[in-house]
């Protein structure tokens, strides 16, 4: 995979979502024409910019029914269901890529999940929050409470978010599962990717969200 991805020129106005950042990165990570699955796929906003830019086969998954209501609205091939309990329907190796972008962390059991989407894609591509960004810490240091931020705006008590991890806590999930870390990208807290020359440390320090791009470890 080349490193020659133009991260500076994304585009923010592709969603109304500014969070988003990360789908124009999976989208430079996804080579055209590519057969993919978007778990959890929300409202189909990443299908429909890896169809338009990429011209992909895009498949989705989704829980929230008016989420597939409106992805469905759109012309985007989605059915709903649960990423914790409804992937064993899908075949080994059925896409080139299974994508689960700011999910994994409101999954109940996230190990199995990405063990999923590595047997039904070729490659996983995921995306979550860093727990370990800095302000996160010195939230928690200062303040004695858990934070809410623009990437984790609901509060401990009625958040869907039920696993956070870190950047470091994702590369020990990856080696449980026998994933390959093809390469990972941390974006820090003014949506612009980090230098990929930094060491795990400081990504993890610096990073507010990451995305990993990976493949079965055959070894």
């Amino acid at each position: 995979m080349s490193d020659n991805v133009s991260y500076s020129k994304i585009d923010r106005t592709m969603t109304a979502d500014p969070n988003r950042v990360d789908y124009r990165i999976i989208s430079d990570l996804v080579p055209a024409g590519s057969k993919v699955l978007d778990v959890g796929s929300g409202d189909g906003g990443l299908m429909a910019l890896l169809k338009n830019s990429k011209g992909v086969d895009a498949r989705g998954i989704e829980i929230s029914q008016k989420g597939v209501s409106y992805a469905v609205s759109q012309g985007a091939s989605v059915i709903q269901g649960d990423a914790d309990t409804d992937l064993f329907h899908y075949p080994d190796n059925g896409f080139d890529f299974a994508i689960l972008s700011q999910t994994i962390q409101a999954t109940r059991v996230p190990k199995t999940v990405l063990q999923e989407l590595l047997r039904i894609g070729n490659q996983a591509i995921v995306s979550f929050p860093n727990f370990g960004y800095w302000r996160m810490r010195s939230h928690l240091l200062l303040k004695g409470r858990m934070p809410v931020t623009e990437d984790l705006p609901y509060t401990w008590y009625d958040s869907p978010n039920i696993h956070f991890c870190t950047i470091r806590d994702f590369f020990y999930l990856c080696d449980e599962v026998g994933a390959k870390v093809d390469r990972y990208i941390a974006l820090g807290g003014n949506r612009q990717p980090l230098n990929q020359n930094y060491p795990l440390a400081v990504k993890n320090f610096l990073g507010e969200q990451a995305v990993f791009l990976l493949s079965k470890d055959h070894r």
